[in-house]
This record gives structure tokens, C-alpha cells and sequence, in this order.
């Protein structure tokens, strides 16, 4: 009676069969949708957080930092920074680089004020030259004014000659004598092939250019430099007073480090080029002001037969006391001319440089190399003549100091 009772229900007088379940999903698409979303949202905001390189993006430039051989046992007792081994430095130069020797560091681009990834690594056409002779074959490069170290070629005295006198671009110097001279040292070159080319190019052969040991090949950036007959310096990157926050690069002296160890990252970077008549602080402040530290340094560019540039950039700098114990030639620049980088500021400074040459007899100016900062100077440069000012190399405007 009961199976009758439910064939009545059923439409038509079909057979009830057992009642279909329907299975819900427990969220929509749009749920779904929303979920996956928000899961890349929090994706993207852990790498924002997490991750160790906030400059990623950024242009990298690419400059070998080259190991130092291992010593062999007999260089125990060999100067720091110089090999005693000649085997020893002979394999070291031929070993191939291998990718586990580059580290990525960050820099500050000497023209601009940014910060840029260097990759220190293999890769370096130095690599490949023979340890005996210079990476590459320089013109006017005096062999006789090299030595050989741990990292390469590094500059010495010989024969009573110095690099400072060698490497010193031409100049009446006996008109220098007579008359008001400005030089100018346009500095931060070697990172950023074209704005150094600009400045080589663009500026007069008696405008001193000064380079960093960093970018990929500085030393090709300054032989073309010395090509086209401009004095060069090599930048020495010292310790700031916000280090490590600002930090100059790799192998930068520090006043935390012994002398010995400043002196060998010292000769790292006197090998990075060839040809320059000096040196010069690459930031500094904290290092150029602290007596003990820098005294080993003014004392070795003495011995190799150098000259020192302080930029002016810290009034405690003890560059100039030292450099005088030591006889060894030295400028200071008055001022930066593009301390504000716009044309009407530096058309000021420039006129302020004037003064200065016409009173005292000799002026020295230190500029970056902007484009503003390169056009301004190449007009300004093209009146001195009309003002009775000459425009000379940094190592004549040394040389003139020293003897008024």
C-alpha cells in the first residue's frame, strides 16, 4: 500500500526514485578569483620588504676587483702590496677568474651622486696580460716608471725620474710665471664612458682630468684622455663621516684599518690605470682629517713620485701640512664651481675664480662632470684670454705655488 501511496504522487504515474543531492562549492569564482589575488598582492609586498637590494633596476657597471696571488712561501716577509715570488705572480696572472670571485658592491657615481651596483669579478682585459709587462701598450707610458705588485703595475721613481714630472702636460710655464692662472679639475671620471668621453673630448687639452679606479676599463678611458694631451689624476676613494651609509666603493682606505692594510688597498688602486701625475681624495672626510692615516699615504705618494690633490671639500684635511713635510707637490681648489649644478650659479662661481687668480695669482677650481658643468666651463674657458688669465694644468699651478 505504501509503494501504490507514492506511484499516486509521482507525476504522469511515473516510479519515484530516490531524491539527487546537489554539491555546493563553498565560494564563487569571484571568491576564488579574489583569494589568488590577494595571495600575489602578498607575494610582491614580501619582496618589496625582504628583499636585500633596494637599488635593483638600477644601471649596473661592471669593474674587475682582481685577488691577490697566494703568496708563496718565501713572501712572508715581502712589503705589503708588493710580491716577492715571481712564479707566484706569474700563475696568479694567468689563472682564469672564476664566477665565484665576483661580489656585487655599491658606489657612488662621482658625477652625479647616485648610488650604482658594481660587480667586482672576473673579466678585466688587464687579466690577460703578461705579469711582466703593462696591460696595455700606452702611449708615453714610461716603463721604466713601473713596478710590479700583487695587483699590477703600480708607479715608482727611476732614474731620477717621477711620474708628477713625466706625466705633467705641456704649459709655458714661464708665462704661467708672469701672469693670473686658473686650473681646473674636472673629477669622478672612469664611471660612465660617455659623460668621461664628453669632458675629454669637449674640454680643452689644459683642463686636468682626475678618475676613479671603478667602471669597467679606466684605464682605457684615460689613456684616450692622455691621447688627446689632458694631465690625468687618479681618485684615491677614502673614508666619509656617514660611512658605511655612504660608502665610495670597493677597497676604500679606512681609518679603522692599519696602515699596512690601507697601503695595500692603496696599491689596488694605483694599479686600476697608468700615466697620472697624482693623486686625489675621492670623498674622505673623516680619513683626510685623521693625522695617523693619512700620513702613510702622503708618504708613499712622496716616495713613487706623485702629486696630491685635496678637492677642498673639508677644511680639517691635514693634506696640505703633510704634504709639505714630505715635499710633495700639492694644489687645493678653492671651491667647487658647480656646487649648485645650474648655469647661473656656475657662471658665478666662474667669475669668483677670477677674482681669486687676478688677486692672489693662481686659482684652482674642481667641477663633476655634468653636462652643465662641461658646457659652462668650455664658454667661460674660450674668454679667459680677453680677462689676461691663463688657463693652465693642474701640476704647473702646483709648481707655481711652490715657487711664489
Amino acid at each position: 500500500m505504501a509503494e501504490a501511496a507514492d506511484e499516486l504522487s509521482t507525476p504522469l504515474g511515473q516510479k519515484a526514485v530516490g531524491r539527487t543531492r546537489r554539491f555546493r562549492l563553498p565560494f564563487t569564482a569571484m571568491q576564488a578569483f579574489a583569494v589568488l589575488l590577494g595571495l600575489v598582492l602578498v607575494g610582491f609586498v614580501g619582496i618589496a620588504l625582504f628583499n636585500d637590494n633596494p637599488l635593483g633596476g638600477e644601471p649596473i657597471a661592471r669593474v674587475t676587483l682582481r685577488n691577490p696571488p697566494p703568496a708563496a712561501a718565501d713572501d712572508k716577509h715581502a712589503p705589503a702590496g708588493q710580491v716577492a715570488a715571481e712564479p707566484a705572480a706569474k700563475s696568479a696572472a694567468k689563472a682564469p677568474a672564476t664566477a665565484s670571485d665576483a661580489r656585487t658592491v655599491t658606489i657612488i657615481d662621482g658625477s652625479s651622486g647616485k648610488r650604482q651596483d658594481v660587480v667586482i669579478g672576473a673579466g678585466d682585459p688587464a687579466d690577460k696580460a703578461d705579469g711582466d709587462t703593462p696591460p696595455l701598450a700606452m702611449t708615453g707610458i714610461d716603463p721604466r716608471l713601473l713596478e710590479k705588485s700583487r695587483y699590477g703595475m703600480i708607479p715608482v721613481v727611476a732614474d731620477g725620474l717621477k711620474p708628477f714630472t713625466v706625466y705633467a702636460a705641456e704649459a709655458d710655464r714661464a708665462k704661467a710665471a708672469r701672469m693670473p692662472v686658473v686650473a681646473i679639475v674636472v673629477a669622478g671620471l672612469g664611471v660612465g664612458a660617455a659623460k668621461t668621453t664628453d669632458a675629454i673630448m669637449k674640454l680643452p687639452p689644459a683642463v686636468t682630468l682626475a678618475f676613479t679606479p671603478y667602471g669597467s676599463d679606466p684605464g682605457k678611458l684615460a689613456e684616450r684622455a692622455r691621447s688627446q694631451r689632458h694631465e690625468i689624476l687618479l681618485q684615491i676613494p677614502m673614508e666619509p663621516f656617514d660611512y658605511p651609509d655612504n660608502d665610495p666603493g670597493p677597497q676604500t682606505l679606512l681609518t679603522t684599518l692599519s696602515s699596512e692594510q690601507n697601503l695595500d688597498r692603496f696599491y689596488w688602486h694605483l694599479s686600476r690605470l697608468q700615466g697620472y701625475a697624482g693623486i686625489a681624495n675621492f670623498m674622505g672626510g673623516r680619513f683626510v682629517a685623521a693625522d695617523p692615516v693619512m700620513q702613510p699615504i702622503v708618504r708613499e705618494a712622496a716616495k713613487r713620485g706623485l702629486s696630491y690633490f685635496d678637492d677642498g671639500s673639508t677644511p680639517r684635511s691635514v693634506a696640505q701640512t703633510l704634504s709639505a713635510g714630505q715635499s710633495l707637490p700639492f694644489a687645493k681648489a678653492d671651491f667647487a664651481i658647480d656646487a649648485v649644478p645650474t648655469s647661473a650659479e656656475i657662471d658665478r662661481a666662474l667669475v669668483k675664480l677670477e677674482t681669486i687668480a687676478k688677486e692672489r695669482g693662481t686659482a684652482v677650481g674642481v667641477a663633476l662632470a655634468l653636462p652643465v658643468s662641461i658646457e659652462r666651463l668650455g664658454a667661460w674657458l674660450k674668454t679667459l684670454d680677453s680677462k689676461g688669465i691663463m688657463l693652465v694644468p693642474l701640476t704647473t699651478a702646483m709648481l707655481k705655488s711652490k715657487s711664489g
